[in-house]
């Protein structure tokens, strides 16, 4: 078989303890899924969860230094518990949706969070605010036999060592199985999924020169530093 252009690069996780590695299908993420927030951007506390995706290759696996994208002058951050999935399916009941996870890791959202407004406003789809390059910076994988299946813990982000953003991923709105049992019936799910399941409050603008640094409890710790 000959391709006519080269074959993208597969997007691969590192895995803690060991050289194993998760290769990514698909990158869901969850919109507005901290009570605190919500309350931030003057949303409901309690409507039904709503996704968004972006592609693998915006993902930065351990982070470090990262591009200040163009065509924005209010870049975000938006810490995040990332679920890794070892196996999927539609129509996932709620009390069957931990057994389909590998692992966990922190993310980082970053949101182009001018042209999302702008979106918003327009009624237009925000992928150009969401899904530009590099803008998935994730750390290692924590496989759920080390970790367990994590119901509380701090949720945590600092820049340049001042604190932004420190909630408990207790607090989420919706939980992670009901998240994975809610996005499988828009769409199957299947091994190699990851799912960002949303930011607490507080967040807030970044500039080049940045240093972020952020982690949740059992998981894990990522630092990025824009440039």
């Amino acid at each position: 078989m000959d391709f006519i252009v080269p074959m993208a690069t597969q997007a691969l996780l590192p895995v803690t303890g060991g050289n194993a590695v998760f290769p990514v299908r698909r990158v869901y993420c969850v919109g507005q899924n901290y009570a605190s927030h919500v309350a931030e951007i003057g949303g409901d506390s309690r409507q039904p969860p709503f996704f968004f995706s972006k592609p693998p290759d915006a993902l930065v696996p351990g982070g470090g230094k990262i591009a200040y994208p163009p065509r924005t002058s209010n870049l975000q951050h938006e810490v995040e518990l990332v679920v890794a999935l070892l196996d999927g399916g539609a129509d996932i009941p709620v009390e069957q949706a931990l057994a389909r996870v590998f692992g966990y890791a922190v993310g980082i959202d970053l949101t182009r969070r001018d042209l999302q407004s702008q979106a918003k406003e327009k009624g237009r789809p925000w992928e150009m605010s969401k899904a530009f390059d590099q803008s998935g910076p994730i750390g290692t994988l924590t496989p759920a036999t080390q970790c367990g299946h994590l119901t509380a813990g701090c949720v945590w982000l600092t820049v340049n060592g001042d604190t932004r953003q420190d909630d408990d991923i207790g607090q989420m709105i919706w939980n992670v199985a009901e998240v994975i049992a809610n996005l499988s019936t828009y769409v199957t799910l299947a091994a190699g999924d990851l799912i960002f399941t949303g930011t607490p409050s507080g967040v807030s603008t970044v500039t080049r020169g940045d240093l972020i640094e952020c982690g949740i409890d059992g998981v894990g710790c990522l630092t990025i530093e824009l440039v």
